[in-house]
């Protein structure tokens, strides 16, 4: 079991909230970018009105606890740990819906040699407590356009969790694969999952494009960001992904432990 204060510790000690990694000018680029609706940072949301910079750095400020300071444009991006342990409680609140009504649940991450573990954890208590971990489309081509151009990757999963792999990089079931903020894997997955006419999934949880794509379809999905991918906090404030948990996603693997535990144990699924 892990309490609050020692999670908060945890959160600040770990630079998982707290002043983070995150350079401010990286998250304003980003903000610029949204706005402007380029769809690498839309990363599948399809927005409902304008935002403007000014709007998202009110809306980070509101849901990460950024400074709200538009002349503030250097230096690290700071989270508010209490806005994570709070958005914490709600993930675990979704967990432990799903698992109640043994639901169906779809795991994916575009940051697997992060958060790879995180998710793998959840997946395994869910399947112990009667969930169907779904893995649709197991090893077809996803082609996604990247700042080196189209590249081919295939969809694999990792101990529940979906991941992408370049194109003959690495053998299925072997380490992570690569980073990615596309929506294109989730679409693949879900189109795949109906057209076999099976269970599709009750509720998406990751990060990236498997979150805000998940979510722009009508699926409940909760998942983690960091201070420079507003499109998940915009689906939240505009409806379409339920829960989003402002951390730094990319800092050690083993640091994200701690947090599976604390959303399992609040869930009731520790094992």
């Amino acid at each position: 079991m892990v309490a609050v204060g020692a999670l908060r510790d945890h959160l600040l000690r770990a630079r998982l909230a707290g002043t983070v990694a995150t350079a401010r000018e990286v998250s304003l680029r980003s903000y610029r970018a949204f706005a402007a609706r380029d769809p690498r940072v839309l990363i599948g949301i399809d927005p409902q009105r304008p935002w403007a910079p000014r709007d998202l750095i009110e809306l980070m400020a509101d849901r990460c606890g950024v400074s709200a300071d538009p002349r503030h444009t250097s230096g690290q991006d700071v989270i508010d740990p209490e806005r994570t342990l709070a958005a914490l409680d709600a993930f675990a609140e979704r967990l432990a819906g799903v698992a109640r009504r043994r639901g169906s649940v779809l795991f994916g991450t575009g940051h697997p040699h992060r958060l790879l573990g995180f998710y793998a954890a959840l997946a395994d208590a869910l399947s112990a407590a009667g969930c169907a971990v779904l893995t649709p489309a197991q090893g077809h081509r996803v082609d996604i356009l990247t700042q080196f151009g189209l590249r081919t990757h295939n969809l694999d999963y990792v101990r529940g969790v979906a991941l992408i792999r370049e194109g003959g990089a690495e053998r299925p079931g072997g380490a992570p694969g690569a980073h990615t903020h596309s929506p294109l894997p989730v679409r693949l997955a879900l189109a795949a999952a109906a057209e076999a006419g099976g269970s599709l999934p009750d509720l998406v949880i990751g990060d990236h494009g498997w979150v805000c794509g998940a979510g722009q379809l009508g699926f409940e999905a909760i998942g983690l960001a960091d201070t420079d991918d507003p499109a998940l906090f915009v689906g939240q404030a505009e409806g379409s992904v339920a829960v989003v948990v402002p951390l730094d996603d990319g800092v050690r693997a083993a640091s994200y432990r701690p947090l599976a535990r604390y959303v399992l144990n609040r869930a009731c699924l520790s094992q």
